[in-house]
């Protein structure tokens, strides 16, 4: 495998392609709908909207740090791990982004940012003290990944929209509820709206969580092209899963907000279907990252 083609797959770019178009279908029907409805209101509520996805979205790096209690660190202050950073970075041509540290027992990490420009790197001292440095590497290098592949401005777009149309949906709701407005004798807008609503919402959410995983799969499959050993990676993996259910509830509970953006989440032992997931089943990323390896010739 040639590391320059990044690790892309042409089957998972076809899965995610085909994902986004359907999400963007539905918005698409919803919009629709929704100005079908109604006639009043949603240019200052579409501009009000618009103003805070712009707001999250060029400070969500900041955002992201300070949800999750992350301290930006110094080369001087954690010198080995900047220097496997910008070791990465020049692997993957990327420029170095800002490195966080998360006092936390929790082993586990993420990465932030609208661009490669505006990224940021966090990891926790849980993970710095249970994972060997090439383990951390590989940690690091998944999170590179999605810098690399702008995962956390996909999923912002993504989020966004779903936002725009609740927030058009309850005030349209609001609107019908107060002026009861009818249309042809038939249910009331509000009524009608509630249930497009609910339809688009449970469609859209489940598709973004789709678009998550496929985002997960990708970024393994950069880590192992860029650090060209996958068994790291997935050792690393093992490695956080196992001790996560040796952490405090309490203490699992403080970071659990940010469970979309780590690697794995404290509660991927929680039993459902995966179409309700953010991430892979554990299995199933091991046997992806299992797969990689046989293709680099690479023994697991």
């Amino acid at each position: 495998m040639k590391r320059q083609a990044y690790g892309r797959d042409r089957g998972l770019t076809l899965r995610m392609f085909l994902t986004t178009a359907g999400l963007g279908l539905i918005y698409v029907t919803f919009a629709v709908v929704l100005f079908q409805l109604l006639n009043v209101g949603l240019v200052p509520m579409i501009l009000i909207v618009v103003g805070i996805a712009f707001f999250q979205y060029f400070t969500s790096d900041k955002l992201a740090l300070r949800a999750s209690g992350a301290k930006v660190v110094s080369a001087e202050e954690a010198p080995d791990l900047h220097a496997m950073v910008e070791r990465l970075c020049a692997m993957s041509e990327l420029p170095k982004p800002r490195v966080a540290i998360i006092d936390t027992e929790v082993p586990n990490a993420f990465a932030t940012g609208r661009s490669p420009k505006h990224a940021a790197v966090a990891v926790t001292t849980g993970l710095l003290n249970r994972l060997e440095p090439r383990e951390v590497e590989g940690v690091l290098a998944h999170e590179l990944a999605h810098v690399k592949n702008r995962d956390v401005r996909t999923m912002t777009l993504a989020s966004f929209f779903a936002m725009l149309a609740a927030m058009i949906t309850r005030f349209a709701m609001y609107g019908g509820i107060f002026g009861g407005r009818r249309e042809d004798n038939g249910p009331p807008v509000w009524l009608i709206l509630l249930v497009v609503s609910w339809i688009t919402y449970i469609l859209s959410w489940i598709l973004i969580q789709f678009i998550s995983r496929y985002r997960e799969y990708a970024a393994d499959r950069g880590a192992a092209v860029i650090t060209g050993t996958p068994e790291y990676l997935m050792s690393a993996l093992q490695k956080i899963a196992s001790q996560m259910s040796m952490i405090p509830q309490r203490d699992l509970r403080e970071v659990q907000g940010m469970n979309a953006f780590f690697i794995i989440p404290t509660d991927w032992k929680r039993r459902g279907s995966e179409l309700f997931m953010s991430h892979p089943p554990l299995e199933k990323r091991l046997a992806a990252l299992s797969e990689i390896a046989r293709e680099m010739g690479r023994a697991v």
